[in-house]
């Protein structure tokens, strides 16, 4: 690692912790419906959102409504964006002809198949692709369909984290918030002016915003080359700032259309981290004690730090093998030339910590360490700051097993916030880990040794392990990162793996919902029985949750739950692949 690389990486956290009080502070005020500087200019948009909609802002929600509202604006966001797809053709705003006879040359037909995995990837925050965009979807899709998805589950998230932390700072409450009204101030007061904002500036950087035909070159070889076009600026703001991730293009942040500068590629990596540690802040102003607050941070800040220096360490390092061929340095393979090996780690490191899945560099061709770090931070329920308010409650549910686990060691009845944590409670928190987890290594599993290439609907494309690039451990790691990264709703690849398939269409779809909803609906019925509690008085057995000891309480948590869990299936991919790495042996 070098000097200029370390200052790169503490620029980045010294600025996400300048922005996490001052943001913290407007989110507080917001979820609790009083007036902020923007409340003049938004306030009518507001009112009107919930005219249209037919939403009484006074009226609250106890958990199990708040859930069933989720679950249908969710069904009917999916069914709308899977029409939008296999319409495309009949809608406006397709200059290149998607969906139609006429489609430019290699386009990608939405099958059936994608189609559902594509709509579901975006009700569920992940923007997994298995495509790329500039060849596959109209203009009129990528704004309406993917964009307004963008804001919609983005802001979902967070009503979801605001929603637990009322009942942890509620008492003998019924109710725990109003999904709509939630869902609507965090679209209107947060999304929607800081994405105003950041588009804007990524415009001034060069990052594009049009409705152009793509332009057709002639290179100075005499071939001809198909330069796409679009309106890319407007969904690169919120797609950083949801924590998104689904590019315009492909080659996603690693195009300079999408990101043209080193200080449109800072902006990003800002725009991934902002809410998400804002909102450990707003934890702590409405439980009235903003160093819980900054414990949870310290927490999240301790693994990403932990992460970023392991990545940052092997990428820097090298292959041993071309060390030994006589071409020491760097492992440059698959990175962003501009911006190089430490912004290259960093980015890879963020955008796997949150549930972004942007890329500036292919993460399967980071050395076999340098791919564990990603894996392993999305194998965390992606709660090192997170997406979206789904790193926040996952990191709470993370805190109900810590204060659990505290409980055991002492022989007391385990509290956070003031709550007694009871059996109900760390029973939803199992649950949640224990779904997520299983479909991972299910689905890993049977897809390590399937092969549906024989015959039958599979057939039309092969399936599981006929469509690896890789062999040994190597392909192994590409399954397991789709998997993993479907679950987490992270949505970035590992690369070397055809995903537009039958079968890891549908199975990667059943893995986003399983990754998201079966995480939101035990930290909703957490939160409705959390708010209905009384708050416990500080005692002198009460274990301390604002200083250090809980901070590296939760860390070791985190940790140990998550590699007891994948440990094993680690151990096959990226940890066999480092030594025999070593050995001399690639994949």
């Amino acid at each position: 690692m070098t000097p200029n690389g370390l200052l790169q990486i503490g620029v980045f956290f010294v600025l996400i912790l300048a922005i996490t009080k001052p943001l913290g502070v407007y989110m507080t005020r917001v979820f609790a419906g009083e007036r902020t500087l923007l409340h003049p200019l938004l306030r009518p948009l507001e009112r009107a959102c919930y005219v249209l909609c037919g939403v009484k802002e006074s009226t609250e929600q106890r958990w199990t409504q708040y859930a069933g509202s989720l679950l249908s604006f969710s069904l009917f966001s999916f069914a709308l964006l899977y029409a939008f797809q296999r319409l495309q053709g009949y809608l406006p705003l397709n200059p290149m002809g998607f969906g139609t006879s006429h489609a430019m040359s290699g386009a990608t037909p939405m099958t059936p198949d994608l189609s559902f995995n594509n709509a579901l990837s975006f009700t569920t925050n992940t923007n997994w692709q298995n495509y790329s965009g500039e060849n596959t979807l109209s203009y009129f899709v990528q704004m309406v369909g993917l964009t307004m998805h963008n804001f919609t589950s983005g802001a979902a998230g967070i009503a979801i984290a605001v929603a637990l932390i009322r009942g942890f700072a509620r008492q003998t409450a019924a109710a725990i918030g109003n999904f709509w009204v939630d869902m609507v101030r965090a679209t209107v007061y947060v999304l929607l002016p800081l994405s105003l904002a950041i588009a804007l500036f990524f415009c001034s950087q060069g990052v594009i915003q049009n409705f152009h035909p793509y332009t057709v070159a002639t290179t100075v070889e005499g071939k001809t080359q198909t330069i796409a076009q679009g309106p890319v600026a407007s969904q690169e703001a919120i797609k950083m700032l949801g924590t998104n991730g689904g590019g315009f293009f492909g080659a996603n942040s690693a195009h300079p259309f999408e990101n043209p500068t080193p200080l449109s590629n800072l902006v990003q990596l800002l725009a991934i981290f902002a809410i998400p540690a804002g909102l450990t802040y707003v934890l702590g102003k409405m439980v009235g004690d903003t160093r819980q607050g900054w414990a949870v941070f310290a927490a999240m800040s301790v693994l990403f730090l932990a992460g970023v220096f392991v990545l940052y360490s092997a990428e820097q390092s090298g292959n041993p093998i071309l060390a030994n061929l006589g071409v020491p340095g760097p492992n440059m393979e698959g990175k962003e030339v501009r911006f190089g090996i430490p912004m290259s780690a960093l980015f890879a490191t963020v955008t796997t910590d949150a549930s972004c899945g942007a890329v500036i560099a292919m993460h399967d061709s980071l050395t076999p360490f340098g791919g564990l770090v990603p894996l392993f931070n999305m194998q965390t329920s992606e709660v090192i700051f997170g997406g979206v308010g789904a790193g926040l409650y996952g990191m709470l549910l993370f805190a109900i097993l810590a204060v659990f686990i505290a409980g055991l060691m002492v022989g007391r009845t385990p509290e956070y916030l003031g709550k007694k944590i009871e059996a109900k409670e760390v029973k939803m928190a199992m649950l949640a880990l224990i779904a997520t987890s299983a479909v991972i290594l299910v689905f890993t599993g049977i897809s390590s040794v399937a092969d549906f290439a024989k015959g039958g609907y599979w057939n039309s494309t092969g399936a599981a392990t006929t469509n690896l690039l890789n062999g040994g451990p190597h392909g192994f790691s590409e399954i397991l990162y789709l998997f993993t990264s479907s679950a987490a709703n992270n949505g970035s690849a590992f690369g070397g793996i055809n995903g537009n398939t039958p079968w890891y269409n549908l199975t990667g779809a059943i893995t986003m919902a399983v990754g998201r909803f079966f995480i939101i609906l035990p930290m909703l019925a957490v939160a409705g029985s959390l708010a209905a509690k009384k708050r416990i008085p500080v005692t002198s057995g009460t274990l301390p949750t604002h200083g250090a000891l809980f901070s590296g309480l939760l860390v070791g948590t985190v940790v140990i739950v998550s590699a007891l869990t994948f440990f094993p299936a680690l151990s096959l991919g990226p940890i066999v692949e480092h030594f025999l790495m070593w050995e001399g042996r690639l994949f």
